[in-house]
């Protein structure tokens, strides 16, 4: 809205740089949610929107009390940030908002189910799939009708591309869903997702600047995609809003990001990864998903393989996801998350210096 108002009827030369623009969306996203964050919380507490707590879990799990849904704060900031500080003509953004506020809408079922209807479980695992698998399936649909590549792009070997064709449209789906989930799955501890998101997102900030920019493009050999620099306002969004939620998400919790706020978020960083065909960047960037993930898949073939061979399920970790496996071990909370967010620096600067490694 601005950057129409300012640039294209105005003539404020200022407002045409994806830089400027990416500051100011920070700035925004972070001035809006401490803003909104008040108001956020009482709504959530008066409507009892509290997380129910499976009994599986660790017992420390079992003793917090404080508010799900949090998540709502970071989409509501997104998305006004967003709109305000983006380019609105450019179709990437519309379908970054249809990730965030399709994927939200689904978390927001499944936190309302496990909430106010006391059921753990929330919503079921094949309709919160299937519709999942339908969002993502619009938005791959999308993007080939417009014409979009659909080769696949792989880091260090600068001339090894693939072109998918059709097969695009469920690769897109596999990874829009994937990291979805990847990014719900490791939301279990208070700050533990959050801090990945964030240098992910910074990560995707610097590659999507360089993929909408020709010569910059050009230079480091990465895919050119037009209009793909706008997406840097969308991520710098990303971080101020996550960075608010932090500020009340982090050891120990005032308010819970709830599905609402994973779902989204991962949908969102999947989509960007499409994008800017980097999809293979957003596995290293943000590997603390992948492994979380990892955990929960080998732990479950495992005791399946194990029980059906030896007729008693045996299990690899003492509990999946793996940041449970270590509050077993007797680590405390904010051990375990603050060396998941050292992993995740690492990460995001090797995923960094893949940008010259081609």
């Amino acid at each position: 809205m601005l950057y129409l108002i300012f640039y294209q009827l105005l003539g404020i030369i200022l407002f045409k740089y994806i830089t400027f623009r990416s500051i100011y969306a920070a700035i925004t996203a972070m001035t809006l949610g401490f803003l909104l964050y008040p108001y956020f919380e009482r709504k959530l507490k008066s409507l009892q929107f509290k997380q129910t707590i499976k009994e599986y879990l660790p017992e420390t799990h079992k003793k917090k009390k404080v508010p799900t849904m949090g998540g709502l704060l970071i989409i509501t900031v997104l998305v006004l940030t967003v709109l305000l500080w983006n380019n609105l003509s450019n179709p990437f953004i519309w379908l970054c908002l249809l990730a965030v506020v399709g994927f939200g809408i689904i978390g927001f079922v499944d936190d309302y189910i496990k909430a106010r209807l006391k059921n753990p479980e929330g919503l079921s695992e094949k309709r919160k799939f299937l519709s999942q698998v339908a969002i993502a399936t619009v938005i791959a649909v999308v993007l080939f009708e417009l014409g979009f590549s659909t080769e696949l792009y792989f880091p260090i070997f600068k001339n090894l591309h693939i072109d998918l064709g059709y097969f695009f449209i469920p690769w897109v789906v596999f990874i829009i869903v994937g990291a979805s989930n990847a990014v719900n799955l490791t939301d279990g501890l208070d700050g533990l997702a959050i801090g990945p998101v964030i240098t992910t997102s910074f990560v995707f900030l610097v590659f999507s600047y360089i993929a909408g920019n020709v010569k910059l493009a050009t230079y480091l050999n990465l895919p050119y995609v037009p209009g793909a620099g706008e997406l840097a306002i969308v991520c710098a969004a990303i971080i101020g809003a996550s960075l608010v939620f932090l500020w009340f998400n982090t050891y120990p919790a005032e308010v819970f990001m709830g599905d609402v706020g994973s779902l989204s978020l991962g949908a969102l960083l999947g989509t960007i990864a499409i994008i800017t065909k980097e999809e293979f960047i957003l596995a290293i960037a943000g590997g603390v998903f992948v492994l979380e993930t990892l955990s929960v898949i080998v732990q479950r073939y495992y005791f399946k393989y194990t029980k059906k061979k030896y007729g008693e399920g045996k299990r690899i970790f003492k509990m999946a996801p793996l940041h449970h496996h270590f509050e077993k071990k007797g680590w405390e909370e904010p051990k375990i998350t603050v060396r998941f967010w050292i992993i995740s620096i690492i990460l995001a600067l090797i995923a960094l210096s893949l940008l010259k490694i081609r």
